[in-house]
């Protein structure tokens, strides 16, 4: 029970950490391109919240009780193509507050469309939903209230969630007050949009789906560095001393045990391990019987070891020695890199039709990586970090892969615009990322598969 307790701890400690860390990064960017982002919380989304108002950029920050990962609202990610928006916006501007009903009837379109409209809009951080006491209403509820209002604006129609925003300045207007923007619909349309996802141009907003992953893959190399240095690495010696002898092997039945020092093969003098391999190599492939000179505790000793006449064999059953190396920064940086690229190797396996299930053999759901989280949790700090680093080298890059709704997928899809210079419809991306879900919900089922074997069959 204890160890469940354990993995559970540590599995959510560290999942949420990473998409904390993620989701980090998308939030930096959206704010560093000028973009409103409402809400940025670790855990996932909660009517129950301690959180915290920035009084710099509005953005609501906190945590939820449900600590599985973390989230961002970045205003306009959704497109609307209504022509009745700019209406919409300047109706609330003007009025200040005004019932839903009453939006409808003056933009000449029926209740749900007006609740289409006002949702887009409040989706931009442009006007907010107004929860009437008188009638029960109250933030939190499952629905929208009858009436939305706008939102505070400076002297130059700045909000909250506006960089430079200065509400000390004559002309401010409060909730829910009536305010002509002076300019006309489209151009307030236009400049509120212009501070949403949708209302920046196409490298703002890759900068912004690949600040994530690339968020994730720093700290990955900075942790994964920084363990090689503290850790070391395990490298294999080439002095010519046994690490290990297999059970059953040829070299257990001639009485080699790790720690003998070969000195020769055959009578043939050998000075390093890769010697060793050289020299009995021909004797293997041919099967026939040869001496072996080592050392031990101080004396010499000979022994034969016996093949089976005529008949090759795969291995002689021993391993060299391996020793901690503690590399340099740079040699630490370069390694991390390295370890990078096979891990980025991995994740495009996935997608390659003919290596996908070969890779899926291989993987872990959250189950498996929660208990290898206990484990480096057990194991110490420097393991913990470590793995924490490669957790995260492997989220950045899976979610740099090709597929909605994953950043890669989105990043593809705003490509494909604006190499088009056409919308990809709501439609079509709905479609392509259910298949994506789908994709992953296949992944999944076959990761936990692959846990349920492992850890608890396998005890």
């Amino acid at each position: 029970m204890t160890g469940v307790v354990s993995a559970i701890f540590w599995g959510v400690v560290v999942l949420s950490l990473l998409v904390f860390v993620h989701e980090g990064g998308h939030y930096l960017a959206a704010r560093a391109c000028g973009v409103r982002v409402t809400e940025f919380f670790l855990g996932m989304p909660c009517r129950v919240k301690l959180s915290h108002k920035s009084k710099d950029h509005g953005t609501e920050i906190g945590v939820t009780p449900i600590l599985l990962g973390g989230y961002t609202r970045i205003c306009g990610m959704e497109n609307s193509t209504d022509e009745l928006l700019g209406a919409a916006l300047m109706v609330v501007q003007r009025a200040g507050r005004i019932a839903v009903s009453d939006l409808a009837s003056q933009l000449g379109c029926d209740v749900d469309r007006a609740y289409g409209l006002l949702a887009t809009l409040a989706d931009w951080a442009t006007v907010r939903p107004y929860y009437d006491p008188a009638l029960g209403e109250h933030e939190g509820q499952s629905d929208w209230p009858a009436s939305f209002e706008t939102l505070r604006r400076d002297a130059s129609l700045r909000t909250e969630y506006d960089r430079g925003h200065d509400f000390s300045q004559a002309g401010t207007t409060n909730y829910g007050e009536p305010r002509d923007p002076g300019m006309s619909v489209d151009e307030f349309l236009a400049r509120e949009r212009g501070r949403t996802y949708l209302g920046c141009g196409f490298w703002r907003r890759c900068a912004m789906l690949l600040a994530g992953p690339a968020v994730n893959l720093l700290v990955a190399l900075v942790v994964v560095t920084a363990s090689f240095m503290v850790m070391g690495v395990q490298a294999a010696s080439n002095e010519p001393v046994i690490g290990s002898v297999s059970p059953g092997s040829f070299a257990e039945a001639a009485g080699i045990e790790a720690g003998d020092r070969i000195t020769a093969v055959d009578g043939e003098a050998i000075s390093t391990y890769d010697d060793l391999v050289a020299a009995i190599k021909p004797y293997l492939e041919s099967g026939t019987d040869f001496t072996l000179d080592y050392e031990r505790d101080g004396s010499t000793f000979e022994t034969t070891v016996n093949l089976v006449d005529g008949q090759a064999a795969e291995y002689l059953g021993i391993t060299n020695q391996a020793y901690t190396y503690y590399p340099s920064l740079g040699q630490a940086l370069r390694g991390s890199v390295a370890y990078g690229g096979l891990v980025a190797e991995y994740a495009v396996k996935l997608i390659v039709p003919t290596h996908t299930m070969e890779v899926l053999d291989q993987s872990s759901s959250v189950v498996g990586i929660s208990v290898m989280a206990s484990e480096a949790a057990s194991a110490g700090v420097p393991t913990l970090a470590f793995f924490i680093g490669a957790i995260s080298m492997s989220l950045g890059f899976m979610n740099l892969l090709p597929i909605p709704p994953l950043d890669g997928g989105k990043i593809l899809i705003e490509i494909i615009q604006a190499i088009s210079r056409r919308q990809v419809s709501a439609r079509a991306q709905t479609i392509v990322s259910y298949a994506g879900l789908a994709f992953f919900l296949f992944v999944f089922v076959v990761a936990m598969r692959n846990d349920i074997v492992t850890f608890v069959i396998g005890g």
